[in-house]
C-alpha cells in the first residue's frame, strides 16, 4: 500500500509567472537619482562582480548626442550598448586597442522618455529598450565581442567599471534614474530545493529556499545560478538572495543546474552544479565544492572541482541526498549533445562515506532519450528518483534500484519541466517547476525561458496548507 502513496498524489497548477529583472533588486551597485541633462560619459567607481551585469537608464531624452551605457576602463576601452537618434540606430560597440568596432546594429525608432539598457551575460552583449510595455531586446552580439575582449577572464573584467552618458562628444542628453549591478534573469528553470542532508527542505521564517537557473540573454553560457526564497504565505513572492558563479581556469563562469545542501552537523554547505558555463556544443560534467561561507546570501565565486561520477559520458542535473548512512547521487547521463540524448541515472556511495567518495553505479534508464531533471524525494517514508521525459511528456518515478514504478500525476507543461516535489513541514506538498515560454527569441535565440510554475494537490487550496517552520 505504501508504494502507491506517491501515485495517489494529483497536482494542479496554482501559480504561473515569469521572474524578470535586468538589474537584480538586491544586487544594485549604482543607483543615481534622475541625472538630468549631461554632456559627457561618466565612468562610475563600481566594478561588476561577474560578467553577468546590467545598466538601466529610465526617462531617456537622447538629444543630439545619443545614449551609451555599459562597461569602460580607465584608459578608454569600452563595451557599450548605444542609441543614435539621428540614424534611428541601436548598436553594440567595443573599443579595443584604440580602435572602435561596431559589432551589431539595428534600425529602431524610440520615442521620448524611453528606458534604455545594457546587459552582458558571459560575452554576449545586448541593448534593450522599454517604451512603456516592458524591456524588449533590440540587438545582441556574442562571438564578435568574444573575438575582441574576453569578459569572463578575471584579469580582463577587473579593468572595467559601469558607465553611462552621451554617445558622442559635443552634444548632450537628458537621463532619468540610472541603476547598475548584477544581472538578474529574464526567466528561470531547473528548480532544486536547498535541503538538509536527509532531504528535508530548508525553510526559515515561512520562506522556502531553492536554487534556480537564471535565464540570460542567450543560451547555456549566458545563464547563471542563484539562490531564491519563496514565501509560502504568498507564492507570487519569489526573491533572489544570492548570486553564484564559478571561478575556474582564470574565468568567472555561469555554471548552473544544481543543488545546495545545508549540512549543519558538519558546519558546511555542499554545492553541486553543472559545467554549462563554458559549454560549446559537447562535453559537460557535474562539479562540486564544500564551503563554510554562507552561500544563501550575497555574491560568491565558487572554486569547484569535477565530481567523480560512475559514468563515461556527459552528466548534468545532480541531485544529492543522504539516505541512512549512504549518499545517493542522481543525475542525467548524456552520451550525445548534438543532438541531445539524455536519460536518468543513479549512483550510491559507500556506508559512512561522503557524497563525493567511492560512488558506485546503481543503474540508468537507457530506454529514454529526452529525460533529465533528476530529483530525489521521499513520499510517505519511501524514497524515489523522479525525472522528466520531454518526449513522452511525463514525470517518471523510479525506486532506488532504478526500476520504473510509475508516473507522477501532474500537468506536463512545455520544455522538460523538472518535478521538484516539496514536502512542507505540515505534511502537505507543493511541486515547483518551469516551462519553456521564451523571451526575445527573434533577437536572442534559444535560452531565455521560462516561467515559474507552482502546483498544489488537487482539492487543496494553498491557504489550507500550513507553512510553519520545522522544529
Amino acid at each position: 500500500m505504501r508504494e502507491r502513496d506517491i501515485f495517489d498524489l494529483s497536482f494542479q497548477i496554482v501559480e504561473r509567472y515569469r521572474p524578470f529583472h535586468l538589474v537584480a533588486p538586491r544586487f544594485v551597485q549604482v543607483d543615481e537619482p534622475p541625472v538630468g541633462r549631461i554632456s559627457s560619459f561618466r565612468r562610475t567607481a563600481a566594478t561588476p562582480s561577474a560578467p553577468f551585469a546590467a545598466v538601466e537608464i529610465q526617462g531617456c531624452e537622447p538629444g543630439d548626442a545619443g545614449i551609451a551605457a555599459g562597461l569602460v576602463t580607465t584608459d578608454g576601452d569600452h563595451v557599450l550598448a548605444t542609441y543614435d537618434p539621428s540614424r534611428s540606430r541601436a548598436t553594440i560597440e567595443v573599443r579595443h586597442a584604440g580602435r572602435v568596432h561596431v559589432l551589431a546594429r539595428r534600425k529602431v525608432v524610440l520615442g521620448r522618455g524611453f528606458g534604455f539598457a545594457f546587459v552582458v551575460c558571459e560575452n554576449q552583449v545586448s541593448a534593450l529598450a522599454d517604451s512603456g510595455s516592458g524591456w524588449q531586446p533590440l540587438v545582441t552580439s556574442r562571438d564578435k565581442v568574444a573575438s575582441l575582449v574576453d569578459l569572463p577572464a578575471i584579469a580582463t573584467l577587473s579593468r572595467y567599471a559601469f558607465g553611462y552618458g552621451t554617445r558622442t562628444i559635443g552634444g548632450s542628453v537628458t537621463l532619468g534614474r540610472v541603476r547598475a549591478g548584477s544581472f538578474g534573469m529574464v526567466g528561470v528553470r531547473d528548480p532544486h530545493l536547498v535541503q538538509l542532508p536527509d532531504g528535508s527542505p530548508y525553510v526559515r521564517d515561512g520562506k522556502l529556499y531553492l536554487t534556480l537557473t537564471c535565464a540570460g540573454l542567450g543560451s547555456f553560457r549566458q545563464a547563471h545560478w542563484g539562490v531564491f526564497t519563496l514565501d509560502l504565505h504568498d507564492l507570487t513572492r519569489l526573491e533572489q538572495v544570492a548570486q553564484l558563479y564559478a571561478a575556474r581556469d582564470g574565468q568567472i563562469l555561469g555554471d548552473h543546474a544544481g543543488q545546495i545542501i545545508v549540512d549543519e552537523a558538519a558546519a558546511r554547505f555542499v554545492l553541486v552544479n553543472t559545467s554549462w558555463g563554458d559549454f560549446a556544443g559537447s562535453g559537460v560534467h557535474v562539479r562540486h565544492v564544500t564551503t563554510t561561507d554562507d552561500v544563501l546570501c550575497g555574491v560568491h565565486r565558487l572554486e569547484t572541482q569535477r565530481l567523480a561520477l560512475p559514468t563515461g559520458v556527459s552528466a548534468w542535473d545532480p541531485a544529492v541526498t543522504r539516505i541512512g548512512d549512504r549518499w545517493y547521487v542522481g543525475f542525467a547521463e548524456s552520451p550525445c549533445q548534438e543532438p541531445f540524448d539524455m536519460h536518468p541515472a543513479l549512483a550510491l556511495g559507500e556506508p559512512g562515506g561522503d557524497y563525493d567518495s567511492a560512488l558506485l553505479r546503481v543503474g540508468a534508464d537507457e530506454s529514454v532519450h529526452q529525460c533529465e531533471g533528476s530529483i530525489l524525494q521521499r513520499i510517505e517514508g519511501k524514497w524515489y528518483l523522479l525525472a522528466s521525459d520531454g518526449h513522452l511528456r511525463e514525470y517518471r518515478v523510479y525506486d532506488l534500484s532504478m526500476r520504473l514504478v510509475g508516473r507522477l500525476d501532474a500537468p506536463y507543461v512545455s520544455n522538460i519541466p523538472h518535478p521538484q516535489v516539496v514536502n512542507l513541514p505540515s505534511g502537505d506538498r507543493l511541486m515547483i517547476t518551469f516551462d519553456g515560454t521564451p523571451y526575445g527569441k527573434p533577437v536572442l535565440g534559444y535560452g531565455g525561458h521560462g516561467a515559474l510554475v507552482i502546483m498544489a494537490p488537487r482539492g487543496r487550496s494553498v491557504a489550507e496548507q500550513s507553512v510553519s517552520d520545522p522544529v
